[in-house]
């Protein structure tokens, strides 16, 4: 039987509020030299995730948790392809956020973003997922960029809610919020295993070496004979390979179907994108397409992204 009007919407306010009394205190107003945002205590030992435009460069700057407490970090690594950067505080945090997995979520599941926007810190807003795997351009000031990969949520998000915690309803930070794209529509780094392993980079490395194949491609279902015989479904058709890159060493084509890099399965860019660490720079990597109904297998060695 369905719940009444009233009884719903306690339902739901009760979601909300219970990820909101368990988000806040590890969510942090972030301040710099030219601006600021919000960061997420991710560790135990002092460390903050946030968003790579969100420093812009700084060095330094001063972190305010939800309890009044302040306290000095520095810049530990900066990511600006994934937009995420990783602060390493001086002095005590609040106990890390309990992060969850972004490739569990659906379109429609609740969220809830927390966050500083306009610098008004601890502040709560919730809504769905709206999309998922998006890539969407984004402008800052002059500078056009495109995220790749993001949560679209229509929870409502202003400036200062970047580098802040998407949560689920189980109060497990799944995304970190990276911007306002248009009315009624924010956009947020997934967490996740890539996520993770560019995020323990930075703080080893400071930055993250990526390898470079120069093919942008677009998701594509195989055709049924072959998706019997091989047990893949789809794949990545290749809509662009770029002159004188790696791919094109390799002799990949545009409208080839891409199935494996590295021997594994591809069925998006961020399929491609896992692939693609520095331990695989000038490593020749096998690679599966699928050209005129047959099936292409070539070696493609990844350069290093630079730029």
């Amino acid at each position: 039987m369905a719940l009444p009007d009233a009884d719903a919407f306690d339902a739901y306010s009760r979601a909300v509020s219970s990820v909101a009394r368990s988000v806040t205190p590890h969510v942090a107003s972030v301040r710099l030299a030219r601006g600021g945002g919000s960061a997420v205590v991710f560790a135990d030992d002092g460390h903050l995730l946030t968003n790579a435009h969100v420093v812009a460069g700084a060095r330094h700057g001063t972190a305010t948790f939800s309890d009044g407490a302040e306290a000095e970090f520095e810049v530990a690594g900066a990511d600006p392809l994934s937009d995420l950067a990783v602060l390493r505080v001086h002095g005590d945090t609040p106990p890390a956020a309990l992060l969850g997995d972004a490739d569990r979520l659906v379109v429609g599941q609740l969220v809830v973003a927390v966050g500083s926007p306009l610098g008004f810190s601890g502040s709560v807003t919730a809504g769905v997922v709206s999309a998922l795997g998006r890539a969407l351009p984004v402008r800052q000031g002059r500078t056009a960029r495109v995220i790749e990969d993001v949560i679209q949520t229509d929870a409502a998000l202003n400036p200062g809610n970047s580098g802040g915690a998407l949560a689920d309803s189980a109060g497990r930070v799944v995304g970190i919020n990276t911007a306002v794209a248009g009315f009624g529509l924010g956009l947020a780094v997934p967490v996740n295993a890539t996520t993770r392993r560019i995020i323990d980079t930075l703080l080893v490395e400071g930055r993250v070496r990526r390898a470079y194949l120069g093919v942008v491609g677009v998701p594509a279902p195989l055709p049924d004979d072959v998706a019997e015989r091989t047990g893949q479904r789809a794949g990545v058709r290749i809509v662009e390979v770029v002159s004188g890159g790696p791919a094109d060493h390799a002799g990949l084509r545009s409208g080839d179907l891409l199935l494996t890099v590295g021997r594994e399965r591809v069925t998006d860019a961020q399929g491609i994108q896992r692939q693609l660490f520095a331990e695989v720079i000038g490593i020749p990597l096998p690679v599966t397409v699928l050209r005129n109904g047959a099936m292409v297998d070539t070696f493609a060695q990844p350069s290093e992204l630079v730029g």
